[in-house]
C-alpha cells in the first residue's frame, strides 16, 4: 500500500492515510451542508467534486454543548471543531487488500450520546484494534444531534420542516456505503449495522423503518433505549417549548434559517434539561413516530416480530443507571418521587386511551422483583424500564422472525465494582472496540483488572466480527427463543443462562410499556 491510498467514490476521489497496518479515510463528505434553507430539512447527496479530496482529518461534529465526559477529538489539531456542516463519514479497514474476490464484511457505526451529544472522531471509536482482529472494514459517521436533529418543529406548524432528519442523515450514509463501500475492499452486501445507546435506539429505528430495506443485513443494538420515542402529541409539547426558549414563532420559517446556530444549541441545551424534568422518564430529542421513516413505534413493531428479518445481537449492561446518578442526569427517573410520577403519568395514559397493550403491572407484582436489591432498587427499576426490558422484549418478538441473541454485560473491573458503578452505561464501549483511553495507566484498572478486561475485549470484538463477517457471534452462544430464553451473561468468565431475566418478566409483564 502507498502512504496516501487514492480511492474513487460515486462523488470523487479520496485520498486517505497508510500506516502499514490500517488504511484510513476521514471526513468523508457524504452530504450537503444541512444549514440555510436545509435547516430541518431531509440531507442531499454530496455534489461531486473535481480533483482528489484529502480525507486525513475527521470532519466536524455536530454543534452540542462541550461536555467533559465525552472528549470529541482528543489529540487532534485544535480540538474537536463542531459546525452545522457535520455531514461526514470515516472508512476504516486492514491495511492488506482482501484476497481477490473476497471482500471484506462491512460494520457501520452509529454514536450515541442521548440524541445530543457525540461524535465520530471519540478516541475510541478510531476503530484500528476492531479492524484488524476482526477483518472487517468499519464505516463511523456523523448525524445531525439534538434540536437540529431530532426536532419536529413541522408539529409545531413551522412550514416545509420534516421530521427525523438525524434518522434521514443515516438512512443516506447507508446508502453511501451501499454505493460506495466496494472501493474500500467492503461488501455491500454483508453490511452489519451497529451502535451503542442512542445510536443504538437509531438501530432499532432502522429495523423498524421500511425506508431502510436492503441497506443492512445485520444488527447489533447495545444498551438501545428502544421505548424512548415519541407521536406527534409529545413532539410537539418539545417541539413549542423549544421554540418559546428560542424566541422565534412558528410561521416565522425564514427567521428559522438564519438564527445563529449558537441560539439553537443554547435552546435545546435548556429544553433537552427542562423536559424529563417536568416529565420524568421522557427524552426531549429521539426519534420522532408517525412519518414515513418510521410509521410506528419500534419498540412495537420488534416486540411483535415485524422488523426487518435480519439477523439481531441485543443487550445492556448490568449497572445500566448508575452512570446517570453518578452525573446527576435528569434523563433517568432515579428517586423515588420522579419514579412515581413517571409511573402515574404513564397510568393516567392508560386511562386516556394510550397504546394498546401497555398495561401497568400491579406495583407489588414489579416490587417482587426487586426483593434481593433493597438498596440500589430504584436505580434497578430505572435500568430496566429505559434498558433491560425493552432489549427482552424486542428479542423475544423479533427472535420469532430472524435469529436474535441477547446479551448482558457484567463485567467491571475491581475499582468500578467497589465504587457502586459497575457495569454502568457506557462501560462496554472500550471492549467492544479494543481502547481504553489511549493512557499506559487507565484510572478505571488502579486497583487492578487490566489482564482480565484485554481478555473480555478480546472475546468481545471476536464475537462481534464473527456476527459482522455472517455466522453466530461465536461458539457456545445460542439464538434466544421462548422456550430457552438463552441470554449470554459476558464477565470474566462467560456463561449462558437460561431465562436470565425470568424474574423480571415475572414483575414488568410480556406487553411492552411505553408512552405515545
Amino acid at each position: 500500500m502507498s502512504e496516501r491510498p487514492v480511492v474513487v467514490t460515486s462523488a470523487g476521489a479520496v485520498r486517505g492515510r497508510d500506516d502499514d497496518r490500517v488504511s484510513t479515510w476521514r471526513g468523508i463528505r457524504y452530504a450537503e451542508p444541512p444549514t440555510g434553507r436545509m435547516r430541518w430539512r431531509a440531507p442531499v447527496p454530496a455534489r461531486p467534486w473535481d480533483g482528489v479530496a484529502d480525507a486525513v482529518r475527521f470532519g466536524p461534529a455536530a454543534p452540542q454543548r462541550p461536555n467533559p465526559s465525552v472528549p470529541l477529538a482528543p489529540g487532534e489539531p485544535g480540538g474537536a471543531r463542531l459546525d452545522e456542516d457535520c455531514l461526514f463519514l470515516n472508512v476504516v479497514r486492514p491495511s492488506a487488500d482482501p484476497p481477490p474476490g473476497r471482500p471484506r464484511p462491512v460494520m457501520v457505526w452509529l454514536h450515541g450520546g442521548a440524541y445530543a451529544l457525540g461524535s465520530s472522531s471519540q478516541l475510541v471509536y478510531h476503530g484500528d484494534e476492531l479492524v484488524t482482529s476482526g477483518d472487517v472494514v468499519v464505516v463511523t459517521l456523523n448525524y445531525r444531534l439534538g434540536a437540529l436533529g431530532f426536532l419536529d418543529l413541522g408539529a409545531a406548524g413551522v412550514p416545509g420542516a420534516e421530521s427525523n432528519v438525524a434518522l434521514r442523515d443515516v438512512l443516506l450514509a447507508l446508502r453511501w456505503v451501499r454505493d460506495n463501500i466496494a472501493a474500500f475492499g467492503g461488501d455491500p452486501a454483508r453490511v452489519t449495522v451497529f451502535g451503542q445507546s442512542a445510536g443504538a435506539g437509531l438501530v432499532t429505528a432502522l429495523l423498524a423503518s421500511p425506508l431502510a430495506h436492503g441497506l443492512f443485513h445485520r444488527a447489533i443494538a447495545q444498551s438501545p433505549p428502544a421505548g424512548s420515542m415519541y407521536g406527534p402529541e409529545r413532539s410537539e409539547v418539545v417541539a413549542r417549548a423549544f421554540l418559546e426558549r428560542l424566541g422565534v414563532r412558528p410561521d416565522d420559517a425564514v427567521a428559522l434559517q438564519h438564527v445563529p446556530v449558537e441560539r439553537i444549541v443554547d435552546a435545546g441545551a435548556a429544553v433537552y434539561a427542562d423536559i424529563p424534568r417536568e416529565h420524568p422518564g421522557m427524552l426531549a430529542f429521539a426519534p420522532v413516530v408517525g412519518d414515513d421513516v418510521l410509521p410506528e413505534a419500534p419498540l412495537r413493531i420488534l416486540s411483535e416480530g415485524r422488523g426487518m428479518r435480519v439477523p439481531l445481537v441485543i443487550g445492556t449492561n448490568r449497572d445500566e443507571a448508575t452512570l446517570f446518578r453518578l452525573m446527576r442526569s435528569p434523563l433517568l427517573p432515579i428517586r423515588r418521587a420522579a419514579l412515581q410520577r413517571m409511573f402515574q403519568a404513564m397510568q393516567e395514559e392508560q386511562r386516556a386511551g394510550g397504546p394498546d397493550g401497555a398495561r401497568l403491572p400491579p406495583p407489588d407484582r414489579v416490587l417482587a422483583a426487586y426483593r434481593r436489591a433493597p438498596l440500589s432498587r430504584n436505580v434497578r427499576i430505572a435500568t430496566d424500564i429505559a434498558f433491560r426490558m425493552p432489549a427482552v422484549w424486542a428479542a423475544a418478538g423479533h427472535a420469532e422472525v430472524a435469529p436474535t441473541f441477547l446479551y448482558r454485560f457484567d463485567f467491571a473491573p475491581p475499582l468500578l465494582r467497589l465504587s457502586g458503578i459497575g457495569a454502568a452505561h457506557a462501560t462496554d464501549l472500550p471492549y467492544v472496540w479494543g481502547e481504553f483511553g489511549g493512557l499506559p495507566r487507565d484510572p478505571s484498572f488502579w486497583l487492578g483488572g487490566r489482564r482480565s478486561a484485554d481478555e473480555v475485549s478480546r472475546r468481545m470484538r471476536a464475537r462481534w466480527a464473527s456476527f459482522a463477517h455472517g455466522g453466530a457471534p461465536g461458539e457456545g452462544w445460542p439464538p434466544y427463543d421462548a422456550e430457552q430464553r438463552a441470554t449470554l451473561l459476558i464477565d470474566s468468565e462467560e456463561r449462558v443462562v437460561p431465562d436470565l431475566d425470568g424474574a423480571l418478566r415475572a414483575g414488568w409483564g410480556e406487553q411492552i410499556l411505553s408512552f405515545r
